[in-house]
């Protein structure tokens, strides 16, 4: 079975006659109808997606199958997966959000930091959330080359030189 990536999630319906409102992972926020056939996670459906708008937090697309504002909030929540086979290659310094997940952070000196949770896009540089050991709550390190200086996706690590004071 092929790794599949999430491209996106749908948020609801958007109006009356089956659009849904769509949220897209992917860089250029239209390009998630490029990657179509887009499936549940679990692989049972698969739809095909027409974007027929941008609106506020998203956008607004038709998707194969789904022609009721009831059949559109029924699939509210829902996350939308695509083979990694069918994403572009990414440049060195690029990395897809869910290859960085449960990779294992340390700092420069070898001094384990925590696991990445989540990946945050805070709208200027992208964070990371990580689990910190014996820290109750996550700790948000900044995603920038002069805080992460090495992703070595190949180990499973990820090298920090985190800014003074964030774990202590």
């Amino acid at each position: 079975m092929s790794e599949k990536v999430c491209v996106g999630a749908i948020a609801g319906s958007f109006g009356v006659r089956g659009e849904v409102r769509l949220k897209s992972f992917t860089a250029i926020p239209e390009d998630i109808a490029i990657y179509a056939p887009l499936e549940t996670e679990d692989g049972k459906h698969s739809y095909t997606v027409k974007i027929t708008r941008q609106i506020k937090n998203g956008l607004a697309a038709r998707l194969s199958g789904v022609s009721s504002k009831e059949a559109a909030d029924a699939l509210r929540g829902t996350q939308l997966y695509v083979p990694r086979e069918r994403l572009p290659s990414l440049p060195d310094d690029e990395f897809y959000h869910a290859d960085l997940i449960g990779l294992e952070v340390t700092d420069t000196g070898g001094t384990a930091l925590g696991k990445v949770m989540a990946v945050i896009n805070n709208g200027a540089d992208d964070l990371l959330e990580l689990r910190a050991p014996g820290q109750k709550q996550t700790v948000l390190l900044p995603f920038t080359k002069a805080v992460v200086p090495t992703v070595d996706l190949a180990q499973g690590r990820i090298v920090a030189d985190p800014p003074e004071g964030l774990f202590s």
